[in-house]
C-alpha cells in the first residue's frame, strides 16, 4: 500500500492512489484516524486520496481530514496533488484541472515542481452559501462571545468555510485557545476553519490559523485565499498580497469578482508503503 508524503509550507499530506489499493472504496474514518497519527501511523495533517473518476475535470480528488472527516476543498492540498501529478508524468507544465467536492479549480506547474499556481474560485461572503445561520446577508463586522471574550468576525466561503477576525495582535496561542470552540459555534452549521489576521501593510497581511477537523495548522491554501478576500472586501490591502504563515509565504492575486489565484510551493518529503499492521492497535479516541 504505497504512499507519497509531501508538504506546502509545513502543512503535510499523504497522497494515495486508489490504483494502488485494490479493494479499498475508499479509506474509513477509522483508516484514516490511525494512518494521519503522529504516533500511531504514518502522521500527516490528511490523506489525498487520488486521482479519482471526474465528470467534469481532468482529474477528480477527495480530501480527508485527520479527525475522518471528508473537506470540500484544501489550496495545499490541491498544490500537493498538482506537484504528485507532474512527478508522476500525469501532467507537465500544461494547465489542466480538478475537482473536489468544493468545485472545478485549474493547476498549472512551474520550476520543475516547486511552485504551483492553482486558480482557487471565486469567494462568497453570502451566509446560505458558506454556510451561516440566520437570515441571508453578507456576513461581515459580526460579533460573538467565546469564552468571554468578544469578537468581530467576518465570514467567507471558497468551496469550504472560513471565519476571519482582523485582530492588531495574533499569536498560535490565541489559534490554539480560540479556535476549537469557534470550529464548532452554532453559527456554523457544517462547522468552519478559522484565521486570526493581522494586517501588515496593504500588501502583506498575516494570520494564525485553526483548520477544521485538523486543528492547528502552520500554512493552509484555502485560509489564506478567504483571508486575504475578507482583508480586500473591508479596503485593508490591494488585490496583489502576500500572506504570511507559521510555515511561510502564500503569494494572492484577487479578481474584481473576488476570484482568488494562489501561488505557492511543494516540498517531496518520502515515499513509503503502509503496513497492515498498524490497524490492529488503534489510538485512544
Amino acid at each position: 500500500m504505497r504512499f507519497f508524503k509531501y508538504h506546502a509550507l509545513g502543512n503535510d499530506y499523504l497522497v494515495m492512489n486508489p490504483a494502488d489499493y485494490p479493494g479499498w472504496a475508499e479509506p474509513t474514518p477509522d483508516q484514516i484516524r490511525v494512518i494521519c497519527h503522529r504516533n500511531f501511523g504514518a502522521g500527516s495533517d490528511g490523506i489525498l486520496w487520488g486521482p479519482v473518476p471526474s465528470a467534469k475535470a481532468k482529474f477528480g480528488l477527495r480530501i480527508f481530514n485527520p479527525d475522518g472527516s471528508e473537506a470540500e476543498k484544501s489550496g495545499n492540498g490541491l498544490r500537493i496533488f498538482s506537484r504528485y501529478l507532474f512527478d508522476h508524468r500525469f501532467v507537465g507544465g500544461e494547465a489542466f484541472s480538478i475537482e473536489v467536492p468544493g468545485g472545478v479549480v485549474e493547476a498549472r506547474v512551474a520550476e520543475g515542481g516547486q511552485l504551483i499556481t492553482v486558480e482557487m474560485g471565486q469567494v462568497t461572503f453570502q451566509s446560505d452559501r458558506i454556510p451561516v445561520a440566520g437570515p441571508v446577508r453578507e456576513v461581515l463586522g459580526e460579533k460573538f462571545t467565546i469564552q468571554g471574550r468578544e469578537f468581530t468576525f467576518n465570514a467567507a466561503g471558497i468551496g469550504n468555510p472560513h471565519c476571519v477576525m482582523v485582530l492588531p495582535d495574533i499569536s498560535a496561542d490565541l489559534a490554539k485557545k480560540y479556535g476549537p470552540d469557534i470550529e464548532v459555534h452554532k453559527n456554523f452549521p457544517n462547522r468552519i476553519n478559522v484565521q486570526f489576521l493581522r494586517v501588515i501593510d496593504r500588501q502583506n497581511v498575516q494570520i494564525e490559523i485553526w483548520e477544521r477537523g485538523a486543528g492547528y495548522t502552520l500554512a493552509s491554501g484555502s485560509s489564506s485565499s478567504a483571508s486575504a478576500a475578507v482583508a480586500r472586501k473591508l479596503g485593508l490591502v490591494d488585490a496583489t498580497l502576500t500572506v504570511h504563515m507559521p510555515g511561510g509565504q502564500i503569494g494572492i492575486a484577487i479578481a474584481p469578482d473576488f476570484s482568488i489565484r494562489m501561488t505557492g510551493p511543494t516540498t517531496r518529503v518520502a515515499e513509503g508503503k503502509l503496513d497492515a499492521e498498524m490497524f490492529g492497535l488503534r489510538p485512544a479516541t
